[in-house]
């Protein structure tokens, strides 16, 4: 005998309100209420279960609330209605409770053919319930309804087992576009939840499409774990220190790097060393011919000369005269190296020397001091004008000065490591403090001379900016493959900071440039930060010198304020979010939470969502493998999900050491293991003397 809807509804009813607030709901459960297992709800379902779902009736449909906490209340015995109960013992008797988070509300949206109801989630809540208002158990349609609803869930990731397994399903474009984080211990997953979303997000897109899908995911692998993952997604573009058969060498010209990148490398100092660095970096991306003009060698040069003969005129405000004397002697020691270097213009060379040297030989201009050293009194503006005007038309039949209509300090155009060194080096000479600048140079010269280093700054043949956005963001249509793994494993650790900025950097102004040229429309771009707490650490904004960690963190927190806009979207994987940027964070809008057992990462974690999600977070230091919270903009409402299985050989290389294994000579299935070692191949490949053996023996293996 079927039940009417009312007696069906009436059946499914577990408790009433006793408290209500904002952001809690207190339920007092009835006696007959289900104490372990619901078995009128279409199938057998736990109940009450933490964070499990339940529904209180409301004008419009319902209101859907997520079960925090359950206890037992001592009370008094329930008294009959109408019944008075003569020579009873009044004992405590325990009372079941619980308490609500309201989620939003659940609207009947019809049935279809076969009868079947549809229902309708939005998240939020116009009203609340009052107290005494009844408190009933999700059908299985219902239920299923608030973990699947939303619009465009393009992407199924998982299952909900608080929900009867039901799919649990995403928009990319609220998953990627507004920046997630992926956040939890070593070992719970997080690795192959980032490796799931882009494989199930592009096998998605190619179904719907037909074809491989115009997309674009840049994956920054610090680890080397990821170089494997994407097997059968069509072309994967890798990126290495030391490239192989399918990887390509790593790079990322020195040409690229700005100001700011330049200076927290080489830790330039804030006053001297920087303005210096800056001029430096301008004069060479001044023009692409550096390297094979031999007269812009020389414009370049008495640029640099003309530059502080000018400055002296731009600060006439300031000073009375000219303080410039110790520099004159080395201009003329410059110049005179000029005529013996650049034969063609000797006679013009000699003339320029011999006016600089009119300055020194004015009367009363230069005197001794006291300990022997000449001493200087300030230059008539005059008599430095009559000698700027020399220099200036020698320049001009040169064709101009350098600086004119040039670019700035951070365009990336082409020029030579070791004629930037060499600049460098001839502008810190003219400066009165040269020595000042000897550690700057000797870093520059440094990381040009480390073999690694210089695959990765200079490579090993030539590239262009267009080729290498095409092989790092995508060709057209992304016809070369929709994902580019960079290996970051072997990168030295004084560069990798810098490297990884510029790279996200580029990536960056190219989605800006391409906005601007194509009006308005952008090229949806996802990159993908592992070990995000290496590279997106928290700094201390006062410090006076930033290093490269710092700069890196920085593009990191321009790229999630204002990647959004340019259609960059960024993915944090984490096991450290307490040492996170906070700004960087706070831009996330969606969450995907494995297990988190540290105090501190969790008292962070909690500060990210509302105050009355909380409960839902409690679960995190109890998660298993494979399970997280999704929460966010990217899921209408918080759910546990139990992410989709990746087959062995799509994880990536995070698997735990298998230390029984190697110690016991064999598996668990009784294969035998041997880890064999040399050690002197090992010390030959971080010497860099010759080609590990190692490498030698697994090429011949290929072979």
């Amino acid at each position: 005998m079927s039940l009417s809807p009312l007696a069906y509804a009436d059946s499914l009813r577990i408790g009433t309100i006793d408290f209500v607030s904002p952001d809690e709901i207190k339920v007092l459960l009835e006696i007959e209420a289900p104490d372990g297992v619901a078995l009128n709800t279409g199938t057998p379902r736990p109940f009450p279960r933490i964070n499990g779902y339940v529904l209180i009736p409301s004008d419009e449909g319902h209101l859907v609330a997520q079960v925090e906490w359950i206890t037992i209340e001592r009370s008094q015995y329930p008294k009959r209605r109408g019944m008075q109960d003569f020579g009873l013992v009044d004992l405590p008797y325990p009372l079941r409770k619980m308490s609500l988070n309201p989620l939003g509300c659940l609207f009947y949206d019809g049935r279809d053919e076969k009868g079947k109801e549809f229902y309708r989630f939005r998240r939020g809540v116009e009203s609340y319930p009052t107290v005494g208002d009844s408190v009933l158990l999700p059908t299985q349609n219902q239920l299923r309804a608030i973990v699947e609803s939303g619009d465009n869930r393009h992407v199924m990731i998982g299952t909900s087992p608080l929900a009867a397994n039901a799919e649990v399903a995403v928009d990319p474009d609220r998953l990627f576009g507004r920046h997630l984080a992926v956040l939890g211990n070593t070992g719970s997953g997080k690795s192959c939840s980032v490796a799931g979303l882009i494989r199930w997000s592009l096998e998605a897109a190619e179904r719907k499409r037909g074809e491989k899908p115009n997309a674009r995911f840049i994956v920054l692998d610090p680890n080397g774990e990821y170089a494997n993952a994407f097997e059968g997604l069509g072309d994967v573009r890798v990126c290495a220190v030391e490239p192989s058969e399918g990887i390509e060498q790593l790079q990322v010209p020195l040409w690229f790097w700005n100001s700011e990148e330049w200076s927290a490398f080489t830790q330039a100092s804030e006053r001297a060393q920087r303005p210096l660095l800056r001029r430096a970096l301008r004069e060479m991306r001044s023009s692409s011919e550096a390297a094979e003009d031999t007269v812009f060698l020389l414009r370049r040069k008495l640029s640099s000369i003309l530059i502080t003969l000018k400055s002296q005129v731009r600060n006439s405000e300031t000073y009375e005269g000219w303080k410039f004397g110790p520099k004159l002697p080395i201009f003329i020691e410059d110049l005179e190296a000029f005529s013996r270097e650049f034969i063609d213009h000797r006679e013009s060379l000699e003339f320029l020397a011999s006016k600089v040297q009119s300055l020194l030989d004015r009367p009363r201009q230069t005197f001794r001091k006291q300990n022997g050293q000449t001493g200087y009194n300030d230059f008539p503006a005059t008599a430095v004008e009559e000698v700027i005007a020399h220099f200036q038309g020698f320049l001009t039949t040169l064709g101009g000065a350098v600086y004119q209509e040039g670019p700035n300090e951070d365009s990336p155009i082409e020029f030579d490591g070791a004629q930037f060194a060499d600049h460098l080096e001839a502008l810190a000479s003219q400066e009165t403090n040269a020595q000042f600048f000897d550690f700057l140079i000797m870093r520059i010269r440094t990381m040009l001379s480390d073999a690694r280093v210089k695959r990765i700054v200079t490579g090993t043949e030539e590239t262009s900016l267009a080729e290498w956005l095409e092989s790092h963001i995508g060709d057209n249509q992304a016809s070369n493959g929709s994902i580019t793994v960079i290996d970051l494993s072997l990168v030295p650790a004084e560069v990798v900071h810098v490297i990884t900025a510029v790279i996200a950097r580029m990536t960056l102004e190219a989605q800006q440039r391409y906005r601007n040229l194509n009006r308005g429309q952008i090229l949806p771009t996802v990159m993908v930060m592992e070990e995000a707490h290496t590279f997106i650490k928290r700094y201390n904004d006062g410090a006076e010198n930033q290093n490269s960690a710092t700069i890196c963190c920085q593009i990191f927190e321009k790229i999630a304020r204002e990647g959004r806009k340019f259609g960059l979207g960024l993915v944090l994987s984490s096991q450290r979010p307490s040492e996170l940027s906070p700004t960087v964070l706070s831009q996330c809008n969606s969450f995907l939470m494995h297990r988190i057992s540290n105090d501190r990462d969790q008292e962070l974690v909690h500060k990210l969502v509302p105050d009355n999600l909380r409960g839902l977070l409690r679960d995190l230091p109890s998660l298993p493998s494979r399970h997280a919270i999704l929460l966010g903009w990217a899921s209408e409402l918080p759910v546990l999900v139990q992410m989709n299985q990746l087959p062995e050989h799509h994880r990536p290389k995070s698997d735990d050491p298998d230390f029984w294994a190697v110690w016991s000579g064999q598996d668990n299935d009784g294969e035998v293991v041997e880890r064999e070692v040399d050690w002197k191949a090992i010390a030959d490949d971080w010497q860099q003397v010759g080609a590990p053996a190692q490498k030698q023996n697994l090429e011949k293996n290929d072979e």
